[in-house]
């Protein structure tokens, strides 16, 4: 299969044409971007065509939007803006913050504007280009429509679509930023550039990457921990997303305040009833509190609910924390915008 090296990035000072330094080597090494890659399709003459960048052990990316430089640092403004908000006061990064992997950070229940709550903990944005459907009922199927939702929650930003893209339309640097994405300004284009930067908040670069890239060695507890999880985890949470993507209910009782039944409410079906996204155990020790209600406060409550002992919570532990990427926390193209 041929392979493709992220070109024309002009984030963090590349200039146009420098390959992508992928982490862990040089470019391309061991990571390597695929033709059949998001970012393979057609981009807008007069853009600058972007590829992702992963792992070569992964498969093909399910999102399959051109991706360019200039619509991703259209989408990486609009994520930091709070303008996008009725108020002006919360932004998707308010939710998704990036040291938390772009999840809620201490917080049970997100918080949307005019200090309202909403009825869910946001969830980690991270490797969404292989994700089949979004939210916690997966009820959006295409990344591209997942930001209305937000936008126009009653309890989260609370504006409307054309209010959003009045905004836009009156701000000089976002008439230049969609003119040189050869976008006009509109539902869809808002939708597509907020999607080609989430789409890039990959994280693949934890001690457990390193240890699969024969970079790094687990220590004896993450070890057992990695034995543990294989026998009683990877199940739903599977390599090397460590999610499946289903909806399950783990025998969570219902909130009555809240009253949030899960994918029941998008199927109809009473069996889906309380089921919800399996979600992604990377980066998990920064995204507490869990479940889609952030019921639970921390990582030992969660496991105590599947009937293991002190030694394999101990263990699973030890290996939970070898998943955390502190190269994508902290990576400054995903930061706000300077």
């Amino acid at each position: 299969m041929r392979t493709i090296i992220v070109t024309g990035l002009l984030w963090s000072g590349l200039t146009a044409g420098a390959a992508w330094m992928a982490p862990g080597g040089a470019a391309g090494a061991a990571w390597l971007g695929r033709d059949d890659a998001a970012g393979a399709g057609s981009a807008a003459a007069g853009t600058t065509p972007v590829a992702l960048v992963y792992p070569s052990t992964w498969p093909a990316p399910l999102y399959k939007g051109p991706l360019t430089q200039e619509g991703i640092a259209l989408g990486r403004k609009l994520f930091y803006d709070p303008r996008l908000s009725k108020d002006s006061t919360i932004s998707c990064a308010s939710c998704h913050e990036q040291y938390a992997a772009f999840a809620t950070f201490d917080h049970s229940l997100s918080h949307g504007y005019n200090n309202t709550l909403t009825t869910r903990n946001a969830p980690a944005l991270q490797n969404l280009a292989w994700q089949k459907a979004y939210m916690w009922d997966g009820r959006i199927p295409h990344l591209e429509d997942q930001p209305a939702a937000p936008i126009t929650g009653s309890n989260e930003m609370g504006e409307t679509l054309q209010g959003v893209l009045a905004k836009l339309k009156k701000d000089r640097t976002y008439r230049q930023m969609f003119a040189a994405a050869k976008m006009a300004i509109n539902e869809k284009t808002l939708g597509n550039a907020l999607s080609q930067f989430m789409v890039c908040l990959i994280s693949s670069d934890s001690k457990y990457d390193k240890v699969k890239r024969g970079q790094a060695t687990f220590t004896l507890p993450e070890r057992l921990g990695y034995a543990i999880f294989q026998q009683k985890c990877s199940a739903c949470h599977p390599e090397p997303f460590f999610t499946d993507g289903s909806y399950r209910n783990i025998s969570m009782t219902l909130d009555t305040t809240l009253n949030d039944v899960g994918r029941m409410k998008v199927t109809g079906r009473k069996e889906d009833s309380l089921a919800f996204k399996v979600p992604s155990l990377r980066n998990v020790v920064l995204t507490f509190p869990y479940g889609h209600d952030g019921r639970y406060p921390d990582i030992r409550t969660v496991l105590e609910r599947y009937h293991l002992t002190n030694y394999e919570i101990g263990q699973l532990k030890a290996f939970l924390y070898t998943l955390t990427d502190s190269t994508f926390i902290k990576d400054p193209r995903f930061s706000a915008p300077g």
